[in-house]
């Protein structure tokens, strides 16, 4: 039979009617499992097939049993949840025959006692249904209230999936229109679960078209199970190919509701990301055209502080600049450059190397580019996903490559006397104290004097010089 429609209420679960000990319900036989009720019937018909829609508690007090078999098998059928047996005024116990046909058929049944009328299970089962109504809207309207705030903060995407994870206790993963992921939080699944969900994604993806053929429409939505997990994707409208999915261990009532608005405002924020509405980015650019400073445009795309972040992978501009949070993302070569309004806290990505400057007014941009394009250099030389840029002084500046390469030629006349190197590097500290470096290193002041001439001689160099003293400082702390 097909699934029975669902009533708009959500169901209750057997233990919790079970529960109650104002009722007094027992069960006697079927399976000891918990399943959901929808709601409750109460019938004495020889045959109550045609009136049951299924998930139904069915009620009787058996008058018309005839044939407990035969009446189980058709209970079953139609797809009821449970059976209640009431042990009077027909009968003194619950026939054994029936006992019997329901452990047979795994339908579970419930003995009513004789105190307990039928119509208060029926009472008990609406005010259980009442209450779980009551948590449900409870808890999509806190779960709304955190995507809304999500959706507010300076990293709009990355806090909506991460506020959606956490509201359905499962993993959230945004698709960009490559397929690759973009940002992906909450509880790890398994790599199948991974893959039946990046499969399940791709159904709600718009096909390309195919020859002559148009572009075939997809669905918005697409439920599946893999190892007790539940799945879901949805298309997210106006998103130019961006997809949702979710994986969650069960499924509780109102997690469609919560899945729908994080979709909505997901749609908005790609959309945004996409370009669509960016009249304020159409301003600036005219602006900027017509000779405005960046300080006077930039307002119209965002607040400042400004983030310049540089980055090489695979994907997208579009959607690094996505998973980022940011609409402004351009291609250099093979280099991706995104520049953040606010001073947003960015994260690695997969697939994606980066190199994050420091937050800078409109006016620092050229030198937070640069901060950024060192910091993507360094990612990549210390083969980390991500480097961000530290305000170290000039020394910075130069690579740290080069500027060992450096200290080693400079250095190379005394490389091979440590007597040399330690005592100018001790003398430099402090600032050519010959006492004090002959107190530190514990040598008279004269074999002070005697070695800094020395290595005055071999560097051919003079070391009153307060360039050339600075410049030796910085290689003796490279080498």
């Amino acid at each position: 039979m097909p699934d029975p429609p669902a009533p708009p209420t959500p169901p209750i679960s057997l233990a919790a009617l079970l529960a109650r000990e104002d009722l007094g319900l027992r069960r006697i036989a079927g399976p000891d499992e918990d399943r959901p009720v929808h709601w409750v019937h109460t019938s004495e018909m020889a045959d109550p097939y045609p009136y049951l829609l299924g998930g139904e508690l069915l009620l009787t007090a058996g008058v018309q049993l005839t044939d407990p078999d035969a009446y189980v098998a058709r209970v079953v059928g139609a797809g009821a949840a449970a059976l209640g047996f009431g042990v009077a005024p027909v009968y003194d116990t619950v026939p054994p025959a029936l006992v019997k046909a329901c452990d047979r058929h795994g339908l579970p049944l419930l003995e009513v006692p004789q105190r307990t009328p039928f119509t208060t299970v029926a009472r008990a089962v609406w005010r259980l249904m009442a209450e779980a109504r009551h948590q449900e809207l409870r808890r999509v309207t806190q779960a709304q209230q955190a995507l809304a705030t999500a959706a507010a903060r300076p990293d709009p995407i990355p806090a909506v999936l991460r506020a959606l994870a956490a509201r359905l206790n499962g993993w959230a993963v945004l698709h960009g229109p490559d397929g690759t992921d973009l940002d992906a939080t909450g509880r790890a699944p398994s790599d199948g679960v991974r893959a039946a969900l990046a499969r399940l994604t791709r159904v709600v993806s718009p096909q390309p078209p195919d020859g002559d053929r148009p572009a075939r429409p997809a669905p918005t939505s697409a439920t599946d199970t893999v190892e007790d997990t539940r799945l879901a994707a949805y298309a997210l409208g106006g998103g130019e190919g961006f997809t949702l999915g979710v994986a969650t261990a069960g499924r509780e009532a109102g997690d469609n509701t919560i899945a729908g608005i994080a979709v909505l405002l997901l749609s908005l924020l790609t959309a945004r990301l996409q370009g669509k509405g960016s009249t304020g980015h159409d301003s600036a650019l005219v602006r900027l055209l017509l000779g405005a400073s960046p300080a006077e445009a930039a307002p119209l795309v965002g607040e400042g502080p400004w983030t310049v972040v540089h980055a090489r992978g695979t994907g997208t501009p579009a959607a690094l600049g996505a998973a980022l949070g940011s609409s402004l993302a351009d291609t250099d070569g093979d280099t991706v450059r995104v520049l953040l309004p606010g001073a947003r806290e960015v994260t690695a990505h997969p697939g994606w190397t980066l190199g994050v400057s420091a937050p800078a007014d409109p006016a620092d941009l050229p030198a937070a580019d640069a901060q950024a394009a060192r910091a993507l250099h360094r990612a990549e030389a210390a083969r980390t996903p991500l480097f961000r840029h530290r305000d170290a002084g000039m020394a910075s500046l130069v690579d740290p490559a080069e500027a060992r390469a450096h200290a080693r030629t400079l250095l190379a006349p005394i490389a091979d006397s440590p007597a040399l190197t330690g005592t100018l590097r001790t003398w430099l500290s402090l600032h050519g104290s010959w006492d004090r470096t002959a107190s530190a290193l514990g040598v008279h002041r004269n074999t002070v004097r005697q070695r800094i001439a020395r290595c005055a001689a071999l560097l051919d160099t003079d070391l009153d010089d307060p360039d050339v003293r600075m410049e030796l400082w910085f290689a003796l702390r490279k080498a």
